[in-house]
């Protein structure tokens, strides 16, 4: 047996592993490809584990667009998070072309790329309706800047409602005090700081490990993702108001977009704004049955029934949000994104959700 200093830990494994994806990522070189020419595409997709990448992105890439092609396309799809790529590196690596197909978590962008979050911030939809809308209005401005940094954007993504699970009986915002609740992102951890509990970032792979440790009390992921790794047998508490959604990208480095035939562009962009529907239909329908199957709802489907109770949110609650995300989440998130941020956010999303940011 091997000395516990030289056995391969599971970061450094992971670490390899990503490198050699991404020398097989980066050895598609991005040449002009013949009309009927055999295409093999490496695609780097959503999170694992997850209903969007088994249900949608996963058969997408290996199922449907060879049988769209007749056979001439195939694609070999790997979750980010299986392939040891951290989601705060992947618009570099699609920007710098090592990763020429991938799909970005937009909440975990480099401090560059800070503002393609903004319909997202934690606090701002309270709803999928007013999420929708607020995703239209910023959509043109995303896009403009993604192709900006040399990223073609082909679809966005949104996870169920990210929700709070707890391991000890909450009753509202309020009860978040001195707690310590699991996030995912600056904004997420904004918003719980604002409560008077302490924000502990944790990837989403890790959230039932600390559970089991005591190191959280909480934990914010999405209805349906959290029923899908148990979270209902480990928390007891279901707070329904959405923190975030979980918007996600995906895209294609400018040159290996360009290489491609343009029958084939053709296809894919009709395609995958089919593929963004479903996924958005699918995270609406998740974000209620997963409420249902956490609290053992006899109208759950599609997950494990659970006992949790449900606590959903009451008036006071959605004042005390809205307070939250003008007095504290949006100030600290202009400050992180920079001067160019607040006349972006007034003229996308301040109108349309009353609240204006002030430009210096």
């Amino acid at each position: 047996m091997q000395p516990a200093a030289a056995r391969p830990t599971f970061a450094r494994l992971a670490s390899q592993a990503g490198i050699f994806l991404l020398c097989v990522l980066s050895s598609m070189a991005a040449r002009p490809q013949a009309p009927g020419e055999a295409v093999a595409l490496r695609i780097v997709g959503g999170l694992a584990g997850v209903n969007q990448f088994t249900r949608h992105e996963e058969p997408f890439w290996t199922r449907d667009l060879p049988r769209l092609t007749g056979g001439r396309v195939t694609a070999q799809v790997v979750p980010f998070d299986r392939a040891g790529l951290r989601g705060q590196e992947m618009l570099s690596l699609m920007r710098s072309g090592a990763v020429p197909f991938g799909t970005a978590l937009l909440a975990l962008g480099s401090p560059r790329d800070l503002e393609l979050n903004a319909p997202d911030l934690a606090g701002l939809n309270p709803d999928m309706p007013t999420l929708r809308r607020n995703v239209a209005l910023f959509r043109p401005t995303l896009e403009a800047l993604l192709r900006e940094r040399g990223i073609e954007p082909l679809a966005l993504y949104t996870y169920p409602a990210q929700v709070l699970f707890c391991r000890r009986a909450i009753s509202g915002l309020a009860s978040l005090k001195g707690l310590r609740v699991r996030t995912s992102s600056p904004s997420q951890s904004d918003w719980v700081e604002a409560l008077g509990g302490q924000a502990v970032t944790t990837p989403f792979a890790d959230i039932l490990h600390h559970l089991r440790a005591g190191n959280i009390d909480c934990a914010i992921t999405g209805t349906m993702s959290g029923n899908t790794i148990g979270l209902h047998e480990l928390t007891t508490h279901l707070y329904t108001q959405p923190v975030t959604w979980g918007l996600s990208m995906f895209g294609a480095n400018a040159a290996a977009w360009r290489a491609l035939p343009e029958d084939l562009r053709t296809l894919l962009r009709r395609e995958l704004a089919r593929l963004e529907t479903e996924i958005w239909a699918e995270s609406e329908r998740e974000t209620g049955s997963g409420i249902e199957c956490n609290t053992g709802a006899p109208t759950c489907r599609g997950g494990q029934p659970g006992r949790m109770t449900l606590v959903p949110p009451v008036a006071a609650d959605d004042q005390r949000r809205r307070e939250i995300f003008a007095s504290l989440v949006l100030p600290r998130w202009l400050q992180r994104c920079g001067p160019g941020c607040a006349p972006l956010w007034n003229r996308t999303l301040g109108a349309g959700n009353g609240v204006r940011a002030p430009e210096r």
